[in-house]
């Protein structure tokens, strides 16, 4: 018997969640605008498909133990803190519960690409450059999984295009609060247009760039928004009581800027014999 409920589809004793679905097709949709970008590029696309379990493995563990190192306060008030995993270690790999950081994803699918492709003689910038478009786009289908679980919303307002929370969904600060800012469908769009440009630029300006720069450019653009967006957000990761995620997206944003600049700044010319 096939039951559809609000979270997922039931078969049996076997539920796939809509989280789960939506975190493939954006996996599929960004694997298959970095195909297309390896072939303008006239790259054998199908390093792509061969490397893509040893990268979605390092990203989901990446995406966990982002979580596990960082969790949001809504969780360390029900106990689950980083000593809470650390000393039950089976508890991470329960990630039907939620919590995957969308930072933690990136670096380990870089990772495992890098582990990849040296095992493989292939160069690891040039390869990001061609699976940076799809990204952002992976991004935007995947952050409709979070309207599902609705688990990621902004502060409250009555704005026309709120959106209503549960009140099992809310935080406890907030029971008596029922509309909120769709955080979710803020960085969704932003991904979006995030994908645009990086094709855009890749297309128009792919002369002047230098291998490894589109990579660059997205850790330019994407913690730009993740790291104005966190303003909106209420259940914020926090170490220290400053707000992780917005710190590590500037730390990110900055040193990939200098990268750019560094790698790019006009080099004084030498002179001329007298």
């Amino acid at each position: 018997m096939i039951d559809f409920g609000p979270q997922g589809i039931s078969i049996g004793p076997l539920e796939i969640r809509y989280y789960g679905i939506l975190i493939m097709l954006g996996v599929l949709a960004a694997i298959n605008v970095a195909q297309s970008e390896a072939r303008r590029r006239g790259l054998d696309s199908d390093f792509l498909w061969d490397s893509l379990p040893p990268v979605l493995i390092a990203g989901v563990i990446g995406a966990r133990l982002w979580h596990v190192f960082t969790p949001p306060p809504s969780m360390i008030a029900v106990g689950l803190t980083t000593e809470y995993y650390l000393t039950h270690p089976l508890d991470m790999l329960a990630v039907w519960r939620g919590g995957l950081g969308i930072p933690g994803a990136v670096i380990g699918g870089v990772l495992g690409m890098y582990s990849y492709a040296r095992r493989h003689g292939e160069r690891l910038t040039g390869w990001l450059d061609v699976v940076a478009p799809g990204i952002p786009l992976g991004q935007a289908i995947g952050r409709w999984g979070n309207f599902v679980n609705q688990e990621l919303y902004g502060a409250p307002t009555d704005l026309p295009w709120a959106i209503t929370i549960d009140p099992a969904n809310r935080l406890d600060a907030y029971r008596d609060v029922a509309t909120y800012h769709p955080l979710f469908l803020y960085e969704s769009l932003l991904n979006l247009l995030n994908a645009g440009f990086l094709l855009w630029l890749a297309r128009k300006h792919g002369a002047r760039l230098k291998e490894g720069d589109l990579f660059l450019v997205y850790l330019i653009t994407y913690p730009l928004i993740r790291f104005l967006l966190d303003f909106l957000r209420l259940d914020a990761s926090q170490l220290g009581g400053v707000n992780a995620n917005q710190t590590f997206m500037l730390l990110v944003m900055t040193a990939a800027g200098m990268g750019l600049w560094l790698r790019h700044r006009s080099k004084p010319e030498a002179p001329s014999a007298g």
